[in-house]
């Protein structure tokens, strides 16, 4: 057992298509993981794919060496972003009865928020999609209860700061506009926690419903709530191109 040479544990882990490496790091930091029989918790423990016995929840885990598969789903409001839920609510898995490979969730998206997700067996790929460095953009129509004007239009533009840290939008355009509420596009690249509504509501104003259109350039088009389609591993990757302005 080693700390240096191989391969990260939790990277091993994402490339066995059990979860991203995000989700991985949390596993191991719950002790959820073994290595030759020994529960393992360091961040920085590396293994030799072939001569380590790794193991999550008592499972032995093989690299996988199927097919890289990459799904669109349109999420519904009221469902949990995970395959699993212990407080049995309703999560994306109970949409997914028919796909025979085994996918993941490539990130979160918040339980009142609906619109697209990305799910994959493709750990390296879902990692390039959550980590903060490498800045993909995630683009919202919002219905606001009230109607933006131009001084905290600016406001989100230049950023308001959140407990986690300062959060601004890259790009803020009305789309819809009624005599009570209005829909605007919103261009974001962080990922906290029900950014989307508490950026909005940091400036005063509250959301009525917001849905996630696109991550990067993939868009979510036309895809009816609660219905997936697989994607071309080209498609997939429109999700890693650099944003365009609206």
């Amino acid at each position: 057992m080693k700390l240096d040479g191989g391969l990260r544990l939790q990277k091993f882990i994402a490339d066995c298509g059990i979860a991203s490496r995000r989700k991985a790091e949390e596993m191991i930091a719950d002790g959820l993981v073994t290595v030759n029989g020994r529960v393992i918790k360091e961040m920085g423990f590396k293994i030799t794919p072939g001569e380590d016995a790794v193991k999550v929840n008592g499972k032995l885990l093989r690299v996988n060496t199927s097919e890289k598969v990459y799904l669109l789903f349109n999420k519904p409001t009221g469902v949990i972003s995970s395959l699993h839920d212990p407080e049995e609510r309703p999560t994306i898995k109970d949409f997914l009865v028919k796909v025979r490979e085994r996918v993941f969730p490539v990130g979160r998206l918040d339980y009142h928020t609906e619109g697209l997700m990305i799910l994959t067996n493709d750990g390296k790929f879902s990692q390039s999609i959550i980590h903060p460095e490498k800045y993909v953009t995630k683009t919202y129509l919002v219905k606001l209860n009230g109607k933006l004007n131009e001084e905290k239009t600016k406001r989100l533009l230049a950023g308001v700061t959140l407990a986690e840290g300062k959060v601004k939008a890259l790009a803020v355009h009305r789309t819809t506009q009624g005599d009570q509420y209005d829909w605007y596009k919103v261009v974001l690249v962080e990922g906290r926690n029900q950014q989307v509504q508490r950026l909005f509501n940091k400036i005063g104003m509250d959301t009525k419903k917001i849905k996630r259109v696109a991550i990067g350039r993939l868009n979510l088009g036309e895809l009816p709530r609660g219905h997936y389609r697989y994607l071309t591993e080209e498609d997939a990757f429109k999700a890693l191109e650099p944003y365009k302005k609206i």
